[in-house]
């Protein structure tokens, strides 16, 4: 099993837990398997299309999926992923 980091603001949606452990070898599979428990999570994370949200970035053991193979990632046993959307903010 894989455990995925829930950040606070998103915790609502997963019973106020900070991680969540879910079954997949794909982080595909994985979040599949995390909306299947938690469907109100949905909206937040996916675009209606099915399509990861820009603003939301995926990391396996703190490497973004981006520059691996996105959602066909790999996984095994014990991998940690992390959900961390995007923050906007600076001086303007």
């Amino acid at each position: 099993m894989s455990k995925i980091h829930i950040p606070t603001p998103l915790r609502q949606y997963v019973g106020k837990q900070a991680s969540v452990e879910v079954k997949g070898s794909t982080v595909g599979e994985a979040m599949n398997a995390l909306l299947a428990e938690h469907p109100d999570l949905r909206k937040h994370l996916y675009t209606e299309d099915g399509k990861l949200r820009a603003f939301v970035n995926l990391y396996v053991n703190d490497e973004d999926i981006r520059y691996l193979q996105k959602e066909a990632t790999a996984l095994k046993d014990g991998d940690q992923i992390s959900i961390v959307p995007s923050i906007a903010g600076g001086i303007a």
